[in-house]
């Protein structure tokens, strides 16, 4: 069956959406959080604390420890920035110099687009 020809009732796409004194519109506002998150509060934490406890107990079998996985990170990442812009010193100024511009910007245009 063809989707114009089809007669049954449609909803309009505003039938659902509670009147202004509504109870029911105070749900309707934290959806924008629920979205964010991708679940409820309650589920999001929990599926975190369950990560963080695996994670946790992964790292102390490895022994590491937070500072000691930062400064690991720090380390490498400053080995291989000393060894990419001796080459490319100026470039790689350029890149940096403008990552701190554009990339917290794209993140507030994402913030802001999930809004509509």
């Amino acid at each position: 069956m063809i989707g114009d020809q089809d007669r049954r009732s449609r909803a309009t796409p505003y039938q659902d959406l509670p009147e202004v004194g509504d109870p029911r519109a105070y749900g309707r506002r934290r959806s924008g959080l629920r979205r964010f998150l991708g679940g409820s509060p309650t589920a999001v934490f929990l599926k975190l604390l369950f990560l963080s406890v695996l994670v946790g107990a992964a790292m102390a079998m490895l022994g590491l420890t937070p500072g000691l996985l930062f400064w690991r990170l720090y380390d490498a990442g400053r080995a291989l920035i000393d060894l990419g812009l001796e080459t490319f010193h100026d470039f790689g100024r350029w890149i940096l110099a403008g990552a701190v511009v554009v990339v917290p910007l794209w993140l507030l245009s994402r913030f802001f687009a999930m809004g509509k």
